[in-house]
């Protein structure tokens, strides 16, 4: 009766979890960083400027439906985010959780802003979720049966994560954890543990090898990372951000697991050497200035053994409390969610949030709630620019996306407008640049801001400023305008531009 009633339970959060998303679905665009993911699909290989393979990969079976389709391109995001549910579901059940406790966690994730988005987007987040939690999942199996054949697919778990985001690295820093406690230290030395590292190398070297050719780009982006953002992170604005973003009532719930999984009485002894693991990556993630969505993992697997903790410790007293706090969570989701989910248009939006016009313009941080229409003025501008054109330099004319976006979204979205392929120097997108050749002697080029005419105006004779396109959602000035420019005369060919970018991928 137990399962039964838990997978019941399990199975009313997937259909509204996957209900949610289909309705933001329809309801938004293309986030930025999606369009360079959508685009790796085009190019699948073992690595790539910014992250590891598997993005690549999943996107080129997606791009085999040729279609532009927000819906076509969530498909593996919306697998994952399910499969996380059940993952989470699954879990609890094995630290010992029964029915409430897999109702009270699945209810913190459905009801947590961050975990709406991030796994709505094409991006690795939501799939690193999924690898750390199979990890974790795996890593719990071990230490309460001790048995190898979870080691073996606990590596298999942590090798597919780290080819799918590299912050899984955290988590297998963490399991060091185990060795904190003599029972489990002993069971993994005594496991031929060499031979586990050892596949875990072989795994993984196709991207270690990949990048070393390419000189470890992702270091580069590291670096430019803290420069640019991480420093400035402080350990009280990240630990506010994850307040928020979790739902602040959730926070009962995680702290409550994050004391209860180290208590001794009347807890199984395999508590303490799984609650090693989990505070490590914490520790290491903070000590590394990470941002906020990369905790989420680790605060999954923290609200899980605080659903377990609700149920053994609180409503085992006072039952009646379920319901109250289901309540407050269900309210509190109700109000959150689109703060996460594109789940209400973007008018019903601007109002619900109570978003005030600031300057002829609203401020709305995530973009994918207005880059559809965004998207269709750019594509229109563009188009009207390339039309302009004479017949014989259309002909071999190409586009010019200072940001990844930027090349990424006209390449999605060319077909459908009749313009020419574009091209970019940005992250990934030099990869994908031609090695040699001259380039055509027309290039429309465009970037967010009027900065990018010095930034064009390095490349060739004449640059000419030709079309502006408002955004009045941005939340940036920067991204107030796009500028079209025409460029003619070319001063340098492709693989002089590939030489010119090859430390600047990252500006």
């Amino acid at each position: 009766m137990p399962i039964r009633k838990t997978t019941i339970i399990t199975a009313f959060f997937c259909i509204v979890k996957i209900t949610l998303h289909l309705i933001a679905d329809s309801n938004s665009g293309f986030q930025g960083d999606e369009l360079l993911h959508i685009e790796t699909g085009n190019y699948p290989s073992f690595g790539y400027m910014e992250f590891p393979p598997v993005i690549g990969w999943l996107a080129f079976i997606q791009n085999q439906f040729h279609s532009q389709s927000v819906f076509v391109h969530h498909i593996f995001s919306h697998i994952a985010s399910l499969f996380i549910l059940i993952l989470i579901a699954i879990t609890t059940i094995e630290l010992g959780g029964k029915s409430k406790a897999v109702f009270i966690v699945l209810l913190c994730i459905l009801t947590a802003p961050a975990f709406g988005r991030g796994h709505q987007l094409f991006q690795p987040v939501v799939f690193t979720h999924f690898f750390w939690l199979l990890s974790f999942y795996q890593s719990v199996r071990f230490v309460k049966t001790r048995d190898k054949k979870y080691l073996l697919y606990l590596t298999i778990c942590v090798s597919i994560g780290f080819l799918t985001k590299y912050d899984i690295l955290f988590f297998i820093a963490g399991l060091s954890g185990l060795l904190l406690i003599k029972s489990t230290r002993k069971s993994i030395l005594q496991k031929d543990i060499w031979k586990y590292i050892l596949l875990f190398i072989i795994l993984i070297a196709p991207n270690v090898l990949w990048q070393y050719k390419q000189g470890f780009p992702v270091l580069d982006m590291f670096s430019r990372l803290y420069e640019t953002q991480l420093d400035k992170l402080t350990i009280v604005g990240v630990l506010e951000s994850i307040v928020i973003s979790l739902n602040p009532l959730t926070l009962f719930f995680w702290i409550g697991g994050l004391i209860y999984m180290f208590r001794r009485k009347n807890n199984p002894d395999y508590y303490r050497p799984i609650a090693s693991t989990i505070v490590i990556s914490i520790f290491l993630l903070a000590l590394n200035k990470s941002k906020a969505y990369y905790f989420y993992p680790a605060m999954i697997t923290l609200i899980i053994f605080g659903s377990i903790w609700f149920e053994q410790k609180i409503l085992s007293k006072r039952q009646w409390i379920l319901y109250p706090a289901s309540t407050l969570l269900v309210v509190s989701g109700l109000v959150l969610i689109p703060f996460g989910l594109a789940v209400l248009p973007l008018d019903t939006f601007i109002k619900f949030a109570k978003i005030e016009k600031k300057d002829d313009r609203y401020e709305i941080e995530y973009n994918e709630y207005y880059s559809k229409s965004k998207w269709e003025k750019t594509m229109g501008g563009l188009k009207t620019v390339y039309d302009s054109l004479p017949m014989d330099e259309r002909k071999d004319c190409l586009i010019w996306g200072k940001h990844y976006s930027q090349a990424g979204g006209v390449n999605l979205f060319r077909e459908k407008y009749e313009m020419p392929k574009a091209f970019s120097y940005h992250g990934s997108f030099y990869l994908w640049t031609p090695e040699k050749g001259e380039l055509p002697k027309t290039i429309i080029a465009f970037s967010n801001g009027e900065a990018g005419i010095d930034f064009f105006q390095s490349f060739f004779r004449s640059v000419v400023s030709v079309k502006q396109i408002y955004n009045p959602y941005a939340d940036d000035e920067k991204d107030l305008w796009q500028t079209i420019y025409i460029c003619k005369e070319p001063t340098l060919n492709f693989e002089q531009l590939r030489s010119e970018f090859k430390t600047r991928i990252f500006e």
